[in-house]
């Protein structure tokens, strides 16, 4: 599983060190839209809460809606700053069943799920599904709206 770990992160390291070449290059919306959630999943495993939030637009006008809506960029960071404090509590994070859908020059929505692997100490696994909102700024796709759900886990056994 560690090596499997390792072969993704790299993977992972080597799309996003390509990204800045591949600016000239014509990638699709949804390539590029990957990069970034791609980024985001290498920054939160850092545990680099910083750095991860770069993915979101950095606005007032931004939502983010989870166990409680929030509106802006610096409400949405307290928020994760506050529920994700320590390496132990943000886990290992991944994505799955991502699904990137342009709408048009300049927004698309993404669904897809995340999973955090985190120790019992740490709040125990976690998981659910996303929609994402993601415009096209001078800066590169950026989230805008984010509607996480956060499915119940099964005790263990």
């Amino acid at each position: 599983m560690r090596l499997f770990r390792t072969f993704i992160l790299l993977f992972a390291v080597l799309r996003l060190t390509a990204a800045p070449f591949l600016q000239g290059q014509n990638i699709s919306p949804a390539q590029a839209i990957r990069a970034v959630l791609d980024k985001q999943v290498v920054d939160w495993n850092r545990g680099d809460l910083e750095t991860f939030a770069t993915g979101y637009k950095k606005s007032p006008d931004i939502l983010f809606m989870g166990s409680r809506i929030s509106k802006g960029y610096d409400q949405m960071l307290e928020g994760y700053k506050k529920s994700f404090s320590s390496k132990e509590k943000m886990g290992v994070l991944s994505f799955s069943e991502l699904e990137v859908q342009p709408l048009d020059e300049h927004f698309a929505t993404v669904t897809g799920r995340f999973h955090l692997e985190r120790s019992a100490a740490g709040g125990g696994n976690a998981g659910g599904f996303y929609l994402l909102v993601m415009e096209k700024t001078p800066a590169g796709w950026k989230i805008v709206r984010d509607d996480t759900t956060n499915l119940p886990q099964k005790a263990a056994k």
